[in-house]
This record gives structure tokens, C-alpha cells and sequence, in this order.
């Protein structure tokens, strides 16, 4: 699978904290044998979070797209509405799993206003801002992720793996 990982914060992307979610997506990606393809921060601004995501989907170079930061109530927090803004077709159970997943863990996570969505042929997730919450969303759609890519690239055989094996 070919991932793109892009960190989204103010102070990351002006060098004022150093990125903790990035390299640790990127770490959880290569050790299920993804290739991370791109990896870049910028900051909480929509119009560019907007053009990154639709210019790295309709390179057609990656399958999966992992935003980490910006889903939550701040009002700097524009990641869901620059992946609205892109996507073709929303993937509601990806947000609604780790939600309900992370609400066995805090409250907070009902706060959490994540959503996945396709553009083209590839998944765009967005995953919270922090390292730990951002490893374990990832891991509760983990197992559903290469199937998606299946779904997405069109292969062959594809439908018939909509079961548990």
C-alpha cells in the first residue's frame, strides 16, 4: 500500500514543536509493509490542507492518505471540512468505528470530528493530532484498510473478500 502521511499544526509547520504524529504514523505504517510515499506538515489553514489532499490523490501515486490534528473543536480545526471539501464520496463507518472504539477509552472522543472520505481512487482518514490517539484510531481500522485498497484499485476478486475469513 502507498501512504501518505500529512500532519496538520500551526506550530509543527512553523517550527515551534517538533512533529511526534507524523513519524510515529510512519513507523505503524512501514511495519504493516506500507511504502510512505509523502510526508509533510502544514499548517491548520483549509484552503491548504484542501490543495495538498486533492493534489496528492490526483497524483494517483497513493492508496491511503493519513491526516493527523485538526478534528476537534478549536476553531483552528479545519481538517473535516478541507476533507469534505475534497472527497468524492465519504466512508462514514471508518470515523464511526474509531469513535466508537476510542469511546472505550475517553469521553472526549465523542468529541472528535473526524471523517474518511475518497478522492478518485484513494482513502483520505483523518486521525487526532496526538501521537497516542492517532495510533489507536489507526489500529481499530487497520484491519479494514487493505480491503479498501482492494475495493478502490478495482482488483479482481475483490468483492468476494467482504467476508470474515
Amino acid at each position: 500500500m502507498r501512504v501518505g502521511i500529512l500532519t496538520i499544526s500551526d506550530r509543527s509547520a512553523r517550527g515551534e514543536r517538533p512533529d511526534a504524529s507524523g513519524p510515529a504514523l510512519v513507523q505503524a505504517a512501514q511495519e504493516q509493509g506500507w511504502s510512505v510515499q509523502r510526508l509533510e506538515i502544514v499548517p491548520d489553514e483549509q484552503s491548504v490542507i484542501q490543495q495538498k489532499l486533492a493534489d496528492w490523490c490526483d497524483g494517483g501515486e497513493l492508496d491511503l492518505v493519513i491526516t493527523t490534528g485538526g478534528t476537534g473543536f478549536s476553531p483552528r480545526d479545519v481538517t473535516p471540512e478541507a476533507t469534505l471539501a475534497v472527497i468524492d464520496r465519504a466512508a462514514p463507518g471508518l470515523a464511526e468505528a474509531m469513535r466508537a472504539a476510542s469511546l472505550q477509552v475517553t469521553a472526549h472522543a465523542m468529541l472528535s470530528r473526524a471523517v474518511a472520505g475518497i478522492r478518485k481512487r484513494t482513502l483520505i482518514v483523518n486521525l487526532p493530532g496526538s501521537p497516542k490517539g492517532a495510533l489507536e484510531n489507526l489500529k481499530v481500522i487497520l484491519p479494514a484498510l487493505p480491503h479498501a485498497v482492494e475495493l478502490l484499485r478495482d482488483e479482481p476478486g475483490a468483492e468476494a473478500g467482504h467476508h470474515r475469513r
